[in-house]
């Protein structure tokens, strides 16, 4: 399930203020859409790059084991 960044994180990644966000909400919801869903989008690309780590690992790990075998 994604989640939605806090309003801290928003805050602190955007360096901008509760007020502004809140203001955005309000009279600028494309633009508060599409940051929130550009963190969906990095959380999504995060979990499948971690994904795609193990993969990379389980995979050294079988064609160190099958080196080991071949000597």
């Amino acid at each position: 399930m994604m989640t939605l960044p806090s309003l801290r994180k928003l805050e602190k990644d955007l360096g901008v203020n509760k007020t502004t966000l809140h203001n955005w909400k309000k009279t600028r919801p494309k633009l508060y859409n599409f940051i929130l869903e550009s963190y969906k989008q990095k959380e999504l690309l995060n979990k499948n790059l971690q994904i795609m780590v193990k993969h990379k690992n389980k995979l050294e790990e079988e064609i160190n084991f099958i080196k080991s075998k071949l000597h």
